[in-house]
């Protein structure tokens, strides 16, 4: 499943050079990824059985300059399941012309809040993450 976010460049996302810098692409990314995590999963039960999802690597690819007043489409989706680890692979479109702005593979680990260690990505947990899901569906455990 892809899951998209839009988010609207505004005059204080840019700095000096008038387009977005580096560090606001990382929030719009992080944006992106909590809305598909809240569309996806039921964060709630995630959080009541003591489990959290946390970024453990970022690679990103700056393609072209977001400027302001421009319309950023962010489309994610999760990419390959490892044995405790899986990636999100985000890419950011400008909406009006299409062509990409940046790329990000982000890896995650889903840890024991109580013990901040990775747990195995295994049944219901991996499932979660391998199943396509809708904005109405919310995968529990």
């Amino acid at each position: 499943m892809i899951h998209t976010k839009t988010i609207k460049v505004r005059g204080y996302h840019c700095d000096f050079y008038g387009h977005v810098n580096n560090a606001r692409f990382l929030e719009f990314l992080e944006e992106a990824r909590w809305s598909y995590l809240e569309d996806s999963l039921d964060l709630a039960k995630w959080k009541e059985q003591d489990l959290g999802i946390v970024v453990a690597a970022l690679t990103i690819n700056y393609r072209r300059p977001a400027p302001v007043d421009i319309v950023l489409e962010i489309r994610s989706t999760v990419g390959e399941i490892g044995a405790k680890t899986g990636i999100i692979h985000q890419e950011v479109f400008n909406l009006a012309t299409g062509k990409l702005v940046a790329d990000a593979d982000v890896t995650f680990a889903v840890v024991d809040t109580k013990t901040g260690r990775a747990v195995p990505l295994t049944g219901e947990v991996r499932a979660v993450f391998e199943a396509p899901s809708s904005g109405d569906r919310r995968a529990g455990l």
